[in-house]
């Protein structure tokens, strides 16, 4: 449960938040079980061809059916159309899970009048879940990548973002488990923060409340 006594602001930013493996918790083991078992194919050829394709997948060049039929195409495969879509539930559902701690940080964020966005590498299938999830109303807007036709760490999708927001760069906070991608943010100079676990992001949001109220000089 929210405690709506908990507040965290955080004036004249747009906090940023990346969805996988921040926001949602990584996938459990079950899953990419469950993923490997319904492949039927080498699970070292699967892994190799999933990530391969990936970034087709998010950027919005790939539909989701082609990107299935990439990888029977890659591991000698021959699913039908129902396994294709079997695979793509238990890809779906492994991804869409969260962080109940970190669900917390970002109600405590708006709670406090600090504005938030979210900014995810994903494909097409995630654009409504995200907007017409639960946890959509804490967002001001949600950026999906493929239906930006970009990827993190382009600096063209951190710039739409900030144009979108009606803010500089400067005037952002960016959040992601791959240190890549805020490196990419930080050289815009955007404020970046490379996510590991909720207790370092609730430390260093509560640096910038800090920051923020200190005086002029």
């Amino acid at each position: 449960m929210t405690n709506s006594a908990r507040t965290l602001s955080i004036p004249d930013r747009v906090v940023v938040f990346d969805y996988g493996e921040v926001i949602s918790r990584s996938p459990r083991e079950a899953s990419r079980a469950v993923l490997e078992q319904l492949a039927g194919v080498d699970p070292m050829r699967f892994r190799a061809s999933y990530d391969a394709h990936r970034d087709g997948l998010d950027r919005g060049t790939t539909s989701i059916r082609e990107y299935w039929k990439l990888i029977a195409a890659d591991t000698g495969a021959n699913w039908s159309e129902a396994r294709i879509h079997e695979l793509w539930v238990a890809d779906f559902t492994g991804w869409i899970s969260v962080d109940p701690e970190v669900f917390e940080i970002i109600a405590e964020l708006h709670a406090g009048g600090t504005r938030i966005a979210l900014l995810s590498n994903a494909g097409f299938d995630f654009a409504s879940p995200f907007r017409y999830s639960p946890i959509a109303r804490f967002f001001e807007r949600m950026f999906v990548s493929a239906e930006m036709l970009k990827l993190k760490p382009e600096a063209d999708i951190y710039q739409e973002v900030a144009s979108e927001l009606g803010i500089t760069c400067a005037e952002m906070v960016f959040i992601d488990n791959r240190q890549v991608n805020v490196d990419g943010a930080v050289a815009l100079g955007i404020t970046g923060h490379h996510f590991v676990e909720a207790a370092g992001l609730r430390r260093f949001l509560h640096s910038l409340v800090v920051l923020h109220s200190l005086p002029d000089r």
